[in-house]
C-alpha cells in the first residue's frame, strides 16, 4: 500500500453518502492520534460555557470519575464512526448518549455549539495549526461536517448549520458570547488536564502538564483562569507537534484500523463491554434504561432495530430541541 492510497480512496467516495466510511478512514487510519488529540480538545472547549461546565460540575462524574467518563464518551463516539448508526454496537451507542443526554436539561444552543467542536477542531488542529502529516482537502472536509450533521440529525438537533463554513462560524461567535469563568467548568477542566497527565510515565507528569497547557488558546486560558504558558513552551509546543507532522507523512501508511477500543488509554473495562451497558444512569433518569428515551418509531423506523436505518429527519424527534 501506497503513503497516499487512502486520501484516493476518499476521493472516490460521495461525501455525503459515504460520510461515514470517511470518517473511519480518517479516524482509524490516516489520522487515529491526531484526531483523538482534537477531538479532545473539542470536548475541552466546551467546558468554558457556563451552562455546560457547570453541569458537568455539578454531576461530579467529570471530576469524581474522570477516567470513566473520558472512557465511555471515547468508547460512545467511537463505536458510531466504527460502526456506523445501522442496527448493532453504532446504533447501541447513538442510543446510551441518547438516553443519557435526556436526563439533563441542556438546550438545542448548547448542543449545536458542542456539534460545531466536533466539525471544527479536527479540521484546525491538521490544517490551521498544521499539525496533521498532511492537509484534509475540501472534500475530506465535506466528510467530516456531512457525518456530524447526520449524529445531530439522530441527535434530534434543531437549526444543524449545512456548511463547515457555518459550523466555523456558530462556534465563534458561541465561544465569543459565552466564554466565562465558572467554578463548576474550572474544576471540570482542572480533572481533565490531571487525567491526562496519566497517559505519560510518572517522571515526565509534570512537562506533560506544561505541554497541555502550551497547546490551549488564550480564550481558553482566560476562561479557566490559567496563568498564560510562556512564549517558550508555546514555540516548543508547536514545534514538537509540527516535527511529529513530518516524521509521520515519511512513515508506511497504517493498513490495519486503530479503534477506540484498542486505545490503552482506557481503563475502566479490562474484561470488556457492551456500548449498551457504559455510561452513566443517574437516579433521577425519568426513563427505563433499556428503552430509548426519543421517540422510537421517528428515529429508527417502524421496524426499530430490525429494519434499516432510514433518513434522519431534519427536525428530529425532540419537539424541545433536547436529546
Amino acid at each position: 500500500m501506497k503513503r497516499f492510497d487512502f486520501r484516493d480512496e476518499i476521493h472516490r467516495l460521495d461525501p455525503e453518502k459515504d460520510c461515514v466510511r470517511i470518517m473511519q478512514i480518517l479516524q482509524s487510519h490516516e489520522f487515529p492520534w491526531d484526531m483523538g488529540r482534537a477531538l479532545g480538545i473539542a470536548l475541552y472547549r466546551t467546558y468554558a460555557v457556563p451552562s455546560i461546565g457547570e453541569l458537568l460540575g455539578k454531576t461530579d462524574e467529570f471530576t469524581g470519575n474522570t477516567q470513566k467518563r473520558y472512557d465511555d464518551t471515547a468508547l460512545i463516539l467511537g463505536n458510531m464512526v466504527q460502526h456506523g448508526f445501522e442496527p448493532g454496537k453504532g446504533r447501541d451507542a447513538l442510543r446510551r448518549m441518547n438516553q443519557m443526554h435526556r436526563s439533563y436539561d441542556i438546550s438545542n444552543d448548547d448542543y449545536r455549539y458542542v456539534l460545531s467542536t466536533f466539525v471544527v477542531m479536527p479540521v484546525r488542529w491538521l490544517n490551521d495549526y498544521g499539525y496533521g502529516w498532511r492537509r484534509l482537502s475540501d472534500h475530506e472536509i465535506s466528510g467530516i461536517t456531512h457525518y456530524y450533521r447526520t449524529l445531530g440529525k439522530y441527535m434530534g438537533i434543531k437549526d444543524i448549520p449545512e456548511t463547515y463554513e457555518a459550523f466555523e462560524e456558530l462556534l465563534n461567535s458561541y465561544e465569543d458570547e459565552h466564554f466565562a469563568y465558572t467554578e463548576g467548568g474550572r474544576r471540570v477542566s482542572d480533572s481533565t488536564l490531571d487525567l491526562m497527565v496519566t497517559f505519560y510515565p510518572k517522571r515526565v507528569s509534570g512537562l506533560a502538564r506544561k505541554f497541555s497547557m502550551a497547546i490551549l488558546d488564550d480564550s481558553l486560558i482566560e476562561a479557566f483562569r490559567y496563568e498564560k504558558p510562556s512564549k517558550g513552551w508555546r514555540k516548543g509546543a508547536d514545534l514538537a507537534l509540527k516535527l511529529r507532522a513530518k516524521v509521520v507523512r515519511r512513515m508506511k501508511p497504517r493498513e490495519e484500523p486503530l479503534w477506540a477500543d484498542n486505545n490503552p488509554n482506557i481503563r475502566s473495562y479490562p474484561d470488556g463491554y457492551q456500548p449498551s451497558r457504559i455510561g452513566t444512569f443517574p437516579a433521577s433518569c425519568p426513563v427505563a434504561h433499556d428503552v430509548d428515551p426519543v421517540a422510537h418509531q421517528d428515529l429508527y423506523g417502524p421496524d426499530g432495530d430490525s429494519g434499516p436505518a432510514p433518513e434522519p429527519a431534519e427536525a428530529g424527534p425532540a419537539a424541545d430541541g433536547r436529546a
